[in-house]
């Protein structure tokens, strides 16, 4: 559900400037890179860099055969922990909203909704591990902390091969802090921000053994503040411990567990009301509320891992994982709906809810790497086996003495909290998934390699959703998946990649049947180069995407049983064939010069059905991020000043006018929002570092047409941050 046109909207002249320098950086990249290359130690260019914003390290997210951002045929953005701590980001959503060709819509004050290339976002791993969420069921996911993860993966197109299924927007993996020091190191960070924010965190590292061999590292996080929402309240503990030891030379061994648990009052279900009584349309500002005082999302997440990797002769290695979730949340919301009188405020009504949602999941899996000869050349070779079981419940209370809301316009959150009666098991579905896949990386020729995979997957789900029984799955479903990499220049690849898409629904139709499995297929094609050793990476990318069985809301239909007890009227789709999005993307991330960090990257497409008309309108289809810091020297020594800006295209939703019944799109228009940040570094390890986001405090709509409301984008905020290290 995204649309798209390959034209430029118009822009205010700071939003084409800035689109003009990133595309302006992505191509003159390059040319800068080749001139300053010459200065550069010419033995230090093959070697393993992670530097400022990308990385030349082994990734795995792909294909799972460790290849670096270079050789891997489809787009690769790796956040790391440099541009994570410049631009003070600290949610999975504050990451999504900075990666290339990924947009974010907060659905409301405990959901957000991410899309890439004209489809929604919804494939996950950590540590290359697939985990399964559910955004209608959201536990707090999509605000995530990251403090546990040392640096975030994300492959646009489909990664069936890995994850089994074949999605083509993007999977986003997490990869993990380890204990990776044998000596003892540590920081404390603590920072404060607008409306009261306050965070500390700790991570430390330390050898268990004298030798290093054991060693282990735990980090803890306390946060909790207001927002620019009304009432709006947030507290978070994170905690996080991990042991990794060196049980053999050839034997490792890594085991930990989290626990995230984020307890938000006040908080809102749906959006704000588009239009009054008279069909007019409302202008809120921009901290005004739906929640009530009462009114709770908590998610709390616990997970258990361990991780065991054993060496095979000098060729070969084989890692077995096992990792164990449990997410839960008892939520107290309220939805208002209706169209308030402009003098009054009369006109609105209430439908509170309670639910406990509970989650669980298990994956294990196996995977063997490793290298052999043919035909006089090495190749690379990938083989497993992963299970993933899921059981989910969703249970709704009985409401009754719900009180009348009143004088809307001056809305404060003092609506009572109604009686709870009943519980009820609404939802009660049991998932499961088995996998057998293998990939290799063929040597044909100097500079030339093929990448060739497949995975035979099975799904099955059964159980109870809504009143209506489930049960339905399919069995050895084969995804194939086939890269072709040629090298016509040291550091230049050129690159073609193909694979299917194959994806069960969420979706129902106006019968309450679930809609059958998306299908397609995702073509790329693209250009990597890498210059200074891997410090700078750029991109550029065209792809097509044809996808059947597409859902499209169908009408003003709704699934049968749904609206009822304090439940929000189930939206029925129908599935369409011949869905299509063609775009590009061109990126650059890393150091331009010595001190000089930059990622920048400009995503344009069109995703269309059949007839021509745009899906997913929601999200926009032309993204600019652009983000860069300079680290001074001499005098200046200790300095760093960065700042960059989002630039997003139109998005809206096609509806019409609850008073006169004409039809009318709700916009989000394109806009821009700058950022700053500086940091200087005192001796002895203490730095600190200040933030600015929406430097010229923009008023935008984070979202406008999700259920016919809106929401508002964050006013300018500024964070101190001080952080100690040793």
């Amino acid at each position: 559900m995204i649309a798209t046109s390959l034209a430029f909207p118009s822009l205010t002249r700071r939003g084409a400037s800035a689109i003009a320098l990133a595309c302006g950086l992505a191509v003159a990249a390059p040319a800068l890179a080749q001139s300053a290359e010459k200065d550069r130690d010419a033995a230090d260019r093959d070697a393993i860099v992670v530097t400022g914003y990308t990385t030349s390290e082994k990734l795995g997210s792909a294909t799972g055969l460790g290849l670096s951002i270079l050789e891997t045929p489809q787009s690769v953005t790796v956040m790391t922990a440099d541009r994570m701590d410049d631009q003070a980001i600290r949610t999975l959503s504050d990451v999504m909203n900075n990666a290339a060709g990924v947009s974010v819509k907060a659905l409301d004050s405990s959901r957000n909704g991410f899309s890439a290339r004209g489809f929604d976002i919804d494939i996950y791993q950590v540590d290359g591990i697939p985990v399964q969420w559910v955004q209608g069921f959201s536990a707090g996911e999509s605000n995530l902390d990251v403090a546990i993860y040392q640096q975030v993966e994300i492959v646009r197109g489909a990664t069936g091969l890995l994850t089994g299924v074949g999605n083509p927007s993007a999977s986003v993996n997490l990869i993990r802090k380890h204990a990776d020091s044998d000596e003892l190191t540590a920081s404390i960070t603590a920072s404060a921000s607008r409306w009261d924010n306050y965070q500390i965190m700790g991570d430390v590292s330390t050898p268990i053994t004298a030798d290093g061999a054991v060693r282990a590292r735990v980090v803890a996080k306390y946060e909790e503040g207001d927002s620019f929402i009304d009432i709006l309240h947030n507290k978070k503990l994170v905690l996080y411990g991990v042991i990794d030891a060196d049980i053999t030379p050839g034997t490792h061994l890594s085991v930990g567990a989290s626990y995230q648990d984020h307890d938000a009052s006040g908080t809102q279900w749906g959006g704000l009301p588009t239009w009054y009584a008279d069909g007019s349309r409302t202008d809120w500002r921009r901290s005004k509320t739906i929640g009530a005082n009462w009114t709770t999302w908590p998610a709390e997440n616990y997970t258990y891992f361990a991780d065991l990797t054993q060496q095979l002769g000098d060729k070969w290695n084989a890692r077995l994982y096992g990792n164990y979730t449990n997410n839960k949340s008892d939520m107290r919301l309220l939805y208002l709906y209706g169209y308030p009188d402009k003098v009054t405020g009369l006109g609105m009504g209430a439908s509170p809810a309670r639910y406990d949602a509970r989650r669980e999941q298990m994956d294990v899996g196996i995977r063997v790497n490793g290298s052999y000869g043919l035909f006089g050349r090495e190749h690379e070779l990938m083989v497993g086996a992963s299970y993933a079981k899921q059981d989910f419940s969703f249970f709704g209370y009985a409401s009754s003495n719900v009180a009348a809301v009143g004088d809307f316009l001056n809305w404060d959150g003092s609506f009572p909290e109604p009686t709870w009666g009943a519980r009820s098991q609404q939802v009660d579905l049991k998932t499961k998934q088995w996998g057998y896949f293998a990939s290799t990386r063929l040597h044909l020729a100097d500079g030339l390699k093929a990448i060739l995979g497949g995975r035979l997957n099975s799904w099955d789900r059964n159980g109870l959703y809504y009143g209506t029984s489930v049960d339905y799955g399919y069995d050895d479903k084969f995804t194939p998946y086939a890269g072709l990499l040629y090298e016509f220049a040291q550091h230049h690849t050129a690159y073609v990649s193909y694979t299917d898409i194959y994806q069960p629904q969420e979706r129902r139709d106006r019968t309450g049947k679930f809609l059958d499995p998306l299908s397609g297929s995702t073509y790329e094609a693209g250009l990597k180069s890498s210059f200074f050793g891997g410090r700078l990476i750029t991109a550029l990318s065209v792809f097509r995407i044809q996808q059947d069985n597409f859902g499209i809301e169908d009408g003003n239909e709704t699934v049968p049983g749904t609206g009822g007890n304090g439940n929000l009227p189930e939206q029925a789709y129908i599935g369409v064939k011949g869905i299509k999005s063609t775009g590009f993307e061109v990126e650059a991330n890393g150091e331009v010069l010595p001190g000089w960090s930059v990622s920048g990257n400009y995503t344009q497409f069109k995703a269309k059905d059949r007839d021509g008309n745009r899906v997913n309108t929601l999200f926009p289809q032309k993204l600019l991020r652009l983000f860069t810091t300079y680290k001074f020297g001499g005098s200046l020594d200790g300095l760093v000043l960065g700042g960059g800006v989002n630039w997003e295209g139109l998005s809206y939703t096609d509806t019409f006018n609850p008073v006169s019944g004409d039809p009318e799109r709700l916009e989000v228009k394109s806009y821009a929002v700058v950022n700053l940040m500086g940091r200087y570094q005192f001796a002895e390890g203490l730095s600190a570092q200040l933030n600015v986001e929406n430097l010229f405090n923009k008023k935008y709509y984070s979202q406008i047409g999700f259920y016919d409301q809106h929401a508002f984008g964050e006013p300018r905020n500024v964070t101190l941050t001080l952080k100690y290290q040793f």
